[in-house]
């Protein structure tokens, strides 16, 4: 089923993060200040959900063979040198948890997460070179990302 098809939250979800994708590729940082202002009014856990089971997906079909340390250093590398030069406020650190995250790994209990609204505006950025690194487009993930989220919800732990 298409993300254009979802019930609920979801199709709020996928289109605003169709128009943050969009404007971090054409690098117009007031387009991207505002999607991203708009995806920050979304839930929070459902958004990290989503875009944490695309940034995955992206990277296991760019790395079919496993994925290891120096892989993920070339994502954050490219991602940041990338976005810096129109989105200055572009953190590394925060691009390295976002990849680690979407793997299962969490930071240690007592370390403070960056807030909502900066996850998801390098969860976009993030998203964006990878789908350039990949030569695809964002729908095609989306609709992924919600099969494999409703296959999660269904089967249980």
């Amino acid at each position: 089923m298409s993300w254009r098809q979802q019930p609920g939250p979801a199709r709020p979800i996928a289109a605003a993060a169709v128009e943050a994708v969009a404007a971090a590729r054409a690098a117009e940082p007031d387009g991207f200040a505002a999607a991203c202002a708009r995806l920050g009014a979304l839930d929070p856990a459902q958004l990290r959900r989503v875009l944490g089971t695309v940034v995955r997906a992206l990277l296991e079909d760019l790395h079919p063979d496993g994925l290891d340390g120096d892989d993920l250093q070339v994502a954050l590398e490219r991602c940041a040198g990338w976005a810096r030069p129109w989105w200055p406020a572009v953190d590394p650190m925060v691009l390295g948890l976002l990849l680690l995250g979407a793997f299962g790994v969490q930071p240690e209990e007592d370390a403070d997460p960056p807030p909502a609204g900066e996850l998801a505006v390098h969860a976009v950025l993030l998203v964006a070179d990878l789908l350039t690194a990949r030569g695809a487009a964002l729908d095609g993930y989306l609709d992924r990302a919600f099969t494999d989220i409703a296959y999660a919800e269904d089967t249980g732990p």
